[in-house]
């Protein structure tokens, strides 16, 4: 052998490697689905773990056929979740608003008690009315 590699050598590592990252994606798919349930007892989730480190490909195999469907609901109910909370936030921010008038009444506020000049006050209003 010469040293080169053939289009098809080069084709079939391709397909290995990908074979490889896809099987690799799979099983941290499946450990994080598992110590993310919250549903599954501790000996469950160490049952499961101890299937899936000692025999990674075949128990994210049967992680996969076993657990599959609820495996799905729990990442769509994570997404809907983090979709509310962040909806919650937008809100939150957005009610938290001061109105101007609200300002105008701080800043005189302000003014009466000695904490910023006139000129302070004017530019805090004239900002509160923009």
């Amino acid at each position: 052998m010469n040293g080169s590699t053939s289009f098809w050598d080069l084709l079939l590592w391709s397909f290995w490697i990908f074979i490889w990252i896809s099987a690799i994606i799979i099983w941290f798919r499946c450990v994080f689905d598992l110590f993310t349930d919250h549903t599954l007892s501790g000996w469950g989730k160490a049952g499961w773990a101890a299937l899936l480190i000692f025999l990674p490909w075949l128990g994210a195999f049967i992680y996969m056929v076993a657990r599959g469907r609820s495996m799905a609901q729990r990442q769509v109910d994570a997404a809907v979740s983090a979709v509310a909370q962040q909806e919650k936030y937008i809100r939150s921010v957005a009610s938290s608003s001061i109105s101007p008038t609200e300002q105008i009444m701080h800043a005189k506020s302000l003014l009466d008690a000695g904490a910023i000049s006139q000129d302070e006050f004017a530019s805090l209003k004239a900002k509160a009315l923009a």
